[in-house]
């Protein structure tokens, strides 16, 4: 009865670890800004944690709207239109173009709501200007989400993985050499980790752009575009995908962002603990996204070929991947829950060891809640894809 499900267990991880490495890159980028700028201190760590809320607002916007594009994509494939899945890219591109700049503007002007959510001055003045520059981001960010998506529907998850991983490898690198001011560099602290953040996510979406263009079965999808010439059916058919998702996954980082400003409230050392707690657990959230994403493939091809027993079969093996792979994180949370906030901070810095120990202390009880709710928020995102 379990081996009709769990002989797809190879091919289904072995298309979303690709997907779900290139969608770990987001939050790894914010995983090396923390453990990084946590080296520096608590107000640093709790700035950084504040600046990002708002990116990560707009960021759910966007990518939650771009992941209209896999389906489209995937159907067109599976019913061998070549021209519908380049139409649905240029599309794509076009509203996640225009949304990033939307998100950009959006995030600059909600910047004086730092000043009236009783934030610590401190960590408020740190944040303003690491957030003018990562917001900015969001324009690069967004537009390779376009091309992210595209390249799953074609079941190619390989390349946004290599951009990302060659990304993430620059961000760390021009953290190292920005934040610190090592070889020469100037030491910027918190501005040095958003510059390394704006450059890898540009360096992020022309390296996929490359990869795709020079590959002969892509090069038609991602060249030729006529942007004068676009089509309300389609517009209107991402739009009417993608809001809802774009919706979807706004509330689910709407709760947590508001965590991050209510614990902003009780002080520096709350919110840079909640900030390690939130960083981790969507780091095991992604792959619940990364087996959305596979969801959304697999069941779009089946459709496309309108075998739909095959179509609930499939569908069936990645929840029960999923289920095994969320109640393994839910134990790994519990077990190491003292030790994971360690690697965030300097836990030798003799001169913040109160502030250090009570983040660990507070980071540690709040990594028992998140153990608790692995299986269903996997779940949940899985079960999202599929109905995508």
């Amino acid at each position: 009865m379990l081996q009709q499900y769990t002989k797809e267990f190879r091919y289904n991880i072995r298309l979303s670890v690709p997907v779900i490495l290139g969608m770990l890159g987001h939050t790894f980028v914010g995983l090396a800004d923390n453990i990084m700028v946590g080296q520096l201190g608590t107000a640093e760590l709790a700035a950084v944690s504040l600046g990002n809320s708002f990116v990560f607002i707009a960021m759910s916007l966007g990518i939650g709207f771009s992941t209209a594009i896999t389906p489209l994509v995937a159907e067109a494939d599976g019913a061998g239109k070549k021209d519908a899945g380049k139409s649905a890219l240029k599309h794509g591109l076009v509203l996640c173009t225009l949304l990033g700049i939307a998100l950009f503007g959006v995030t600059l002007l909600g910047k004086p709501l730092m000043y009236l959510m009783d934030q610590p001055p401190e960590v408020v003045t740190l944040a303003i200007p690491y957030l003018d520059l990562v917001a900015f981001s969001l324009v690069p960010l967004i537009m390779f989400q376009a091309f992210k998506q595209f390249s799953e529907g074609l079941s190619q998850t390989k390349y946004p993985m290599y951009a990302t991983i060659i990304a993430n490898a620059l961000n760390i690198i021009l953290n190292y050499l920005l934040i610190f001011g090592t070889f020469g560099f100037p030491k910027m602290g918190i501005i040095g980790a958003a510059i390394g953040t704006l450059v890898s996510r540009v360096v992020m979406l022309l390296f996929l752009w490359y990869l795709l263009n020079k590959k002969k079965k892509f090069h038609f999808y991602v060249t030729g575009f006529n942007f004068r010439k676009l089509e309300r059916r389609v517009v209107n058919k991402i739009i009417s995908l993608g809001f809802p998702s774009a919706l979807q996954m706004f509330f689910e980082v709407a709760i947590f962002t508001a965590a991050i400003w209510l614990s902003g409230v009780l002080g520096k050392n709350p919110q840079a603990a909640n900030q390690i707690a939130l960083n981790l657990s969507s780091m095991t959230f992604m792959f619940g996204m990364g087996l959305g994403v596979a969801a959304m493939i697999r069941v779009g091809n089946q459709k496309g070929l309108k075998k739909y027993t095959e179509l609930r079969r499939i569908a069936q093996s990645i929840f029960f991947l999923t289920l095994l792979l969320e109640i393994g994180f839910a134990a790994l949370f519990l077990l190491c829950r003292h030790w994971f906030p360690t690697i965030y901070l300097d836990v030798n810095d003799l001169s913040n060891q109160a502030d250090n120990m009570e983040v660990i202390a507070l980071a540690a009880q709040l990594l028992l809640v998140a153990a608790f709710f692995q299986i269903s928020d996997g779940l949940q995102v899985v079960i999202l894809g599929a109905l995508r």
